[in-house]
């Protein structure tokens, strides 16, 4: 009888830098081991499962919303996918940001998968300098994420005051029940020996909470070929996503893109693009931005999100003034 796949959740606020933090892992893989990562993004265009893709793990992407809604089918649906195609050594699962976790362990524990998974330590991604805002603290899908963790991370230590780091460690010892186990981190840094500690989840006291999506399964996309421009939107707790796939032979200025994602009405920016200095990743999130060179891709894949109602063709507008050269798409 095949062993149970060894599986964490890797957890956190929107920016924290979860997505990072899976890359480092990745790049800790033991040598013969498959690695799966089941992604899902609150966006439609699915650039975290693009980045992931670049360090060879097998990656499933459920676009658009949290992946534990609709009594978790669209879950099932992709985590059985991705099982039969990899056979992984090992799973991780990123949910959104914005998201609910309760349900998703509820489903991972459940009947069905308890001779298929065997779910590890859940591990909490934390920015202490958010620890100062009234609105992460009481936002209920924070909330519910520390409440899920066994182990809580404060990841970007670098960029904060001795007085934040303070103030995290003060606040994670007053968790109940307390935490397995508590880092600080930098930069998505991670240890792989986290996700092989032998703890009992702690209860997840915060009720189910409950979405509508109009649909179970996301709408195909259609081929870039044939549609060079796509533009697909999202919104839901509090937040609303607008997202671009572009085929590659458009390249963008690279100073447009980024005097773009500075945008205050943004809570976070994203892209893999084909820029006028070759292809990049762009990440803006609590007002800091990062650039860095990578591989060509498929397609480019640019996406905002915000906490107000954005105006679409405002931004779609904005997007293709960034243009620098369009070359005849196939």
């Amino acid at each position: 009888m095949t062993s149970p796949i060894p599986t964490n959740l890797v957890l956190g606020f929107l920016g924290v830098g979860k997505t990072t933090a899976i890359l480092d892992l990745l790049k800790k893989k033991p040598d013969g081991e498959v690695w799966a990562v089941l992604v899902n993004e609150f966006g439609e265009v699915g650039i975290d499962g693009a980045l992931l893709e670049t360090e060879g793990a097998f990656v499933r992407e459920i676009p658009g919303g949290c992946m534990c809604c609709v009594a978790g089918l669209p879950m099932q649906i992709g985590l059985n996918q991705l099982i039969h195609k990899a056979r992984p050594d090992r799973l991780l699962i990123e949910p959104t940001g914005l998201g609910h976790p309760s349900q998703i362990i509820e489903t991972l524990t459940g009947e069905h998968y308890q001779d298929v998974l065997n779910l590890g330590p859940v591990l909490c991604l934390v920015d202490p300098r958010r620890l100062e805002e009234p609105r992460v603290l009481d936002n209920v899908q924070f909330q519910d994420q520390v409440a899920a963790a066994d182990i809580v991370v404060a990841n970007k230590t670098d960029l904060c005051r001795p007085d934040q780091i303070a103030h995290f460690d003060d606040w994670v010892a007053s968790l109940q029940p307390a935490k397995t186990a508590v880092f600080h981190t930098r930069q998505g840094w991670m240890d792989i020996g986290w996700l092989d500690g032998r703890t009992a989840l702690a209860e997840v006291g915060s009720p189910h909470a409950h979405h509508h999506h109009d649909s179970t399964e996301p709408e195909p996309v259609p081929d870039i070929r044939d549609e060079p421009w796509q533009r697909v939107s999202n919104q839901g707790q509090g937040h609303f996503s607008l997202g671009w796939r572009v085929h590659p032979a458009t390249v963008f200025s690279e100073t447009a893109l980024l005097a773009l994602s500075m945008d205050s009405r943004f809570v976070r920016f994203k892209a893999v693009a084909h820029t006028s200095e070759g292809w990049r990743t762009i990440n803006m999130a609590d007002g800091a931005l990062s650039v860095s060179e990578c591989e060509p891709r498929e397609l480019s894949r640019i996406e905002v999100i915000s906490e107000q109602e954005l105006d679409v063709d405002e931004f779609d507008t904005g997007l293709r003034e960034s243009i620098e050269q369009t070359e005849p798409s196939c």
